[in-house]
């Protein structure tokens, strides 16, 4: 099997991903027991190409299955923290807008009673 294109996976389905995942871990326990026994140059260095590739075809299984999810959870109330957006710890704990303007009993009496005032400054 030559190189992998992650673009040529992607239009796959799972099925297919998975059957092809088999069929290179397969080649590549097959490439290890040829470097034991003392196998050719050609087939060492096509262990690189070989375990490259299964790392290509678990990257689109993965990305299309978090894909996948995203879309389910996307209308949602509550989502998996893995798929909430990162940001900062502080940003994640801050208060929401709605909280910052929530005014108490008595702030809202000195609001009324002592309003700001306005100054007519000179230009």
């Amino acid at each position: 099997m030559g190189k992998l294109k992650a673009h040529e996976l992607r239009g796959k389905k799972k099925e297919e991903l998975l059957e092809q995942l088999l069929k290179l871990k397969e080649e590549l326990s097959h490439l290890r027991v040829a470097k034991v026994t003392g196998g050719a140059a050609s087939k060492l260095s096509k262990i690189h190409v070989v375990r490259k590739s299964i790392a290509r075809v678990l990257t689109v299984i993965n990305q299309t299955q978090k894909e996948n999810l995203r879309k389910f959870y996307r209308n949602k109330k509550y989502k998996p923290k893995d798929l909430r957006p990162k940001k900062t710890r502080a940003i994640r704990r801050a208060l929401t807008k709605s909280e910052k303007n929530v005014k108490s009993r008595k702030e809202m009496r000195k609001m009324a009673l002592w309003p700001k005032r306005k100054f007519a400054v000179k230009a």
